[in-house]
């Protein structure tokens, strides 16, 4: 009966720790989006695609930029394993000259923040005097 007691106890133990182990991964297609060359006024929107690569729920908790020229959204909805997720980048394109900026993803895959960044120019306004 001890035995049997023990080996219950036991099992009961390495079910708890094997649920213990169950963690969010986030993978994306892509560290870096190049806008390249962009006309000034445009359309400043692109995207970071990622995946769930865990086996828990992934929660993106918060992302920001390193100004506000960049405004960054990200999923409200936790994406499941296996699933994909988009967070969005809105770059301000009246702002003429080289884009370099970063966004930081907080999410419960890891304890240190996912870095992302843009690229690109935006090209000066176009004058219509044909020069």
């Amino acid at each position: 009966m001890k035995k049997i007691v023990l080996l219950l106890i036991a099992g009961m133990m390495s079910l708890s720790i094997t649920a213990q182990d169950k963690k969010a991964g986030i993978l994306f297609e892509n560290d870096v989006v190049d806008y390249g060359e962009v006309a000034h006024g445009s359309d400043g929107v692109r995207t970071f695609k990622f995946e769930n690569t865990g086996d828990d729920v992934l929660i993106i908790a918060r992302v920001y930029s390193t100004c506000g020229c960049t405004v960054p959204k990200k999923p409200e909805a936790p994406i499941q394993p296996g699933e994909t997720g988009v967070i969005e980048v809105k770059y301000d394109t009246k702002r003429v000259g080289p884009i370099r900026k970063t966004i930081t993803v907080y999410s419960n895959a890891s304890q240190v923040p996912h870095t992302l960044k843009i690229k690109g120019i935006v090209l000066p306004e176009a004058t219509g005097d044909g020069k």
